[in-house]
């Protein structure tokens, strides 16, 4: 079998080399307590995009700090019933997350969920290629990417501690909503969308199932050891090369990322997970993926690619629609 890292079976025995910090539990609990304060002050405005099956809307929600997040609302008509008095019918629901700079996509792409009658949350990412805010505010650098904003001040101020919480925080909205079955709601995404459905699940542990592909943001010290920093990751290489040329804060600064590793999150996930890798995915290597599949202690589902890196998997789309559809 051609590979890039470890064997398959010591892929599925590794269990992460990225530190954790001592503190992490309470951590995330004080992060949640900040998101549960935060009014998120709901907004719907339907779009220009309609098809007749649907109902399209630009949703906007407050996250912590206060930026407004966009996300793309399809609803489905319900078959309504002229007795007002019937109670109204729930629907499954789906939280959709995209790629690194990304953004939440186009309409059409969420046509095939509404139709089988799932209302659809795509959400933009803050600050990357889609309309939710990055209201800043943090100490140091912001050349580079997203891993590493915050990584000079309080913890508490990592860009992606905001964007997870935001994912739960979409979660509780939509959990909330009358015409949402609280107890079908699912949650999917490929590379950061992967990242970022594992860290919704985890955070927001009502979420039925998850199907995450390739996770990025897994094991960053692994990332590094393999020489990978490269491309998602360049943001590691380029803040040691600017802020700490010779190493000598290297402990610290992957134990400041262990806050956003979203291997130290996975234990906290309750409903079944589906996860597909490639194994020869030089982006997000194998075994940092690994690192977080294995601490799922939820009922979990491996779909491994042994010849595909981080590109479409043929035949995953069609898997995740009937592991969905299994609700």
């Amino acid at each position: 079998m051609p590979t890039i890292d470890m064997s398959l079976d010591e892929l599925k025995k590794y269990q992460g080399t990225n530190p954790k910090p001592s503190d992490f539990e309470n951590y995330w609990e004080r992060a949640l307590g900040e998101m549960l304060a935060v009014d998120p002050e709901v907004q719907m405005v339907p779009s220009d995009f309609q098809v007749p099956f649907a109902e399209c809307y630009d949703m906007y929600f407050t996250g912590v700090r206060g930026a407004r997040i966009h996300v793309k609302y399809v609803k489905p008509k319900a078959n309504k019933s002229a007795d007002t008095s019937l109670p109204i019918e729930k629907m499954p629901a789906m939280l959709q997350f995209h790629g690194y700079s990304m953004n939440a996509g186009d309409w059409s792409s969420k046509l095939h969920y509404a139709a089988l009658g799932y209302a659809v949350f795509a959400m933009d990412v803050r600050g990357q290629g889609g309309q939710s805010e990055d209201v800043g505010g943090v100490v140091g650098n912001t050349l580079q990417g997203h891993i590493i904003r915050g990584l000079d001040d309080h913890e508490d101020n990592l860009l992606f501690r905001h964007i997870f919480l935001d994912t739960a925080q979409l979660a509780r909205i939509v959990i909330g909503m009358a015409e949402v079955d609280e107890d079908n709601v699912v949650a999917t995404g490929w590379s950061q969308g992967g990242a970022l459905t594992l860290a919704c699940a985890a955070l927001e542990p009502r979420i039925k199932k998850a199907a995450a592909v390739y996770p990025f943001l897994s094991d960053y010290k692994r990332v590094w050891d393999l020489d990978l920093a490269i491309d998602a990751y360049s943001d590691i290489r380029q803040y040691f090369r600017r802020f700490d040329p010779q190493h000598k804060r290297e402990q610290e600064v992957f134990t400041k990322l262990g806050y956003i590793d979203i291997q130290h999150l996975v234990d906290r996930i309750r409903g079944d997970v589906l996860v597909g890798i490639g194994l020869m995915d030089g982006i997000c290597p194998p075994s940092s993926q690994f690192a977080a599949y294995n601490k799922i202690t939820s009922p979990k589902r491996l779909e491994v690619y042994p010849d595909f890196g981080h590109e479409d998997l043929p035949g995953l789309h069609d898997t995740i629609l009937q592991y969905f559809k299994e609700v």
